[in-house]
């Protein structure tokens, strides 16, 4: 009997589940550890912050879906890794030893990396520790009690794409509320990876709703309420959010395993760790050597069938199969109202259409993972 531990239940692991459940690998073990059990789907986070979705519309009950793999599942994080004996040591104490195992447990925080802001300041990332802020952020708001100036943290599609939605659902908790929304960037645009049309579009958007935009702004320092920027600024704001590029944690690098030069796992075409064969990731804590792909929800699914297929040799002692990531994504990003922009390469398309078409997606790839499951 060999066992498999799926480290994290993020985009690519719930595949990973939903095709091991629908086809049993004999004599394999399954084991899945993470401290939520439910899974977020970053794609619809900003439409359940506008108030468009409910909290279940945008969540998976992983454990259900473990159980649906007949998998067991264990409500914890990883602490730390013994690559040579093969044991996960969790947060909760328990250990699990594995024959292989697979990493899909996102970025860490990526308020991390600057002084103050990991106190001060809100992430995006981990989701469900944003999301229940952010509730409670809201409820304040709506009782006349919340801040009157919100600052976010990051000027890229995340970053621009969630204060739209934070400002669309707080007008409708607290129409009279008169709430300040900045953003700040350490680039001389928003949206770097985009076209210059679908910048423009965010640039107009951003102007009409009333956001102060503050480009070439790199934040040195976070004290409570304040922000101090490298251009000798100071930024008072009573809620600050952080929505800067993807951070890795530091127990990849301290367990042995090889990573590139930001901490994270690096993999090889076959999903598979260059320095420890028995080792697999995918999602936004791997980087494929050779193919380094944006860290997004988008590529994380992408992955999760190439990775899936992949364990399923390993197990049963099969060649692996290459897999070669898309070299760009559709990008559906909402303005926080029912619109949306759609960007790929140099196209850009607006309309409340692209935010229904994006809806459709969406709710079309949860459908996938809620039980039970053909």
């Amino acid at each position: 009997m060999k066992r498999l531990v799926l480290l994290g239940g993020g985009h690519s692991h719930i595949e990973v589940l939903r095709r091991f459940g629908a086809h049993p690998v004999g004599g394999a073990e399954l084991v899945l550890a993470d401290p939520s059990r439910d899974f977020a789907y970053s794609g619809m986070l900003p439409g359940w912050i506008a108030g468009h979705y409910t909290r279940a519309d945008c969540h998976v009950d992983l454990e259900s879906l473990a159980r649906f793999a007949r998998c067991r599942f264990v409500p914890s994080a990883c602490r730390a890794l013994d690559l040579d004996a093969r044991v996960v040591s969790c947060e909760d104490g328990s250990t699990l030893r594995f024959d292989f195992l697979s990493i899909d447990t996102g970025a860490g925080s990526p308020a991390q990396d600057t002084p103050g802001a990991s106190p001060h300041a809100l992430p995006v990332r981990p989701v469900e520790s944003f999301v229940a802020r952010w509730a409670e952020i809201g409820q304040r708001i709506a009782s006349g009690q919340g801040p009157r100036t919100i600052a976010m943290v990051g000027a890229g599609a995340a970053g621009v794409e969630v204060l739209l939605a934070m400002q669309h659902r707080l007008r409708g908790l607290a129409p009279a509320a008169h709430i300040a929304f900045h953003l700040l960037g350490d680039a001389d645009t928003i949206l770097t990876g985009h076209n210059a049309r679908v910048r423009a579009i965010f640039t107009r958007v951003l102007e009409q709703r009333g956001v102060t935009v503050h480009l070439g702004s790199a934040v040195e320092r976070v004290e409570r309420g304040r922000l101090h920027l490298a251009s000798d600024g100071l930024l008072e704001a009573d809620a600050i959010i952080w929505a800067t590029g993807a951070s890795a944690p530091s127990w990849p690098t301290l367990s042995g395993l090889a990573v590139d030069d930001r901490g994270f796992i690096r993999v090889d075409e076959r999903l598979q760790s260059t320095s420890h064969p028995c080792v697999f990731a995918a999602g936004d804590i791997a980087s494929v050597d050779g193919n380094p792909r944006p860290k997004n929800g988008v590529y994380a699914v992408r992955a999760g069938p190439p990775l899936a297929a992949n364990l399923r040799r390993a197990l049963t002692g099969q060649a692996l199969e290459a897999w070669t990531p898309q070299q760009r994504a559709l990008a559906l990003i909402s303005t926080g109202d029912r619109y949306a922009v759609a960007s790929r390469g140099g196209l850009a398309l607006e309309g409340s259409w692209v935010w229904r078409w994006k809806n459709g997606i969406d709710r079309r790839f949860m459908r996938r993972y809620r039980l039970p499951l053909a």
